[in-house]
């Protein structure tokens, strides 16, 4: 019996929330486009959008393309896992849509969007791993371990999607 998608989404804000940051790539081909960048999950809502600050670039950002494909790592160093999300993100340049946000959030400082720009991802999809690292007691159940793993479990991990929409 699978998770229904609000447990899903619940899992899935938990998880980020303990790890806080991620690598964010833009995956859009176009010419002009949000970095590559190291972010903090600010907030996962209950509609599935993610949202984080990304520094400011020098370009103009209404610029930027309405939206893009986006891919996140969430990955955290002592944590027996990682997530990994797939979406389509948008810049938030709507003031009204910023001020809500803001009103929202009051421990955030709207100064924040001077140098900052407010980003949302609709998570399309999510992938949860769990990494196994165990100290195996001689060279020969080091060697078993591997070999085992890697008909088991691709790069030793254990992966479970989560909120795929597609």
């Amino acid at each position: 019996m699978g998770l229904s998608t609000q447990q899903q989404l619940q899992f899935l804000q938990e998880k980020i929330r303990s790890i806080g940051s991620a690598i964010f790539y833009n995956q859009s081909d176009a010419v002009l486009k949000l970095p590559t960048s190291l972010v903090t999950a600010v907030k996962v809502d209950d509609f599935g959008y993610l949202w984080f600050f990304i520094k400011k670039p020098k370009q103009e950002v209404r610029q930027f393309e309405d939206e893009f494909p986006v891919r996140m790592d969430f990955f955290k160093k002592g944590m027996d896992f990682f997530v990994q999300v797939t979406g389509t993100g948008k810049i938030v340049v709507d003031p009204e849509a910023l001020s809500t946000f803001f009103k929202l959030h009051q421990d955030l400082n709207a100064s924040q969007s001077v140098s900052f720009v407010l980003v949302k991802v609709k998570v399309v999809k999510a992938e949860y791993f769990e990494t196994h690292t165990r100290v195996p007691s001689t060279l020969w159940q080091n060697a078993l371990t591997v070999f085992s793993g890697w008909l088991r479990h691709p790069a030793g991990s254990v992966s479970n999607t989560y909120l795929s929409t597609s």
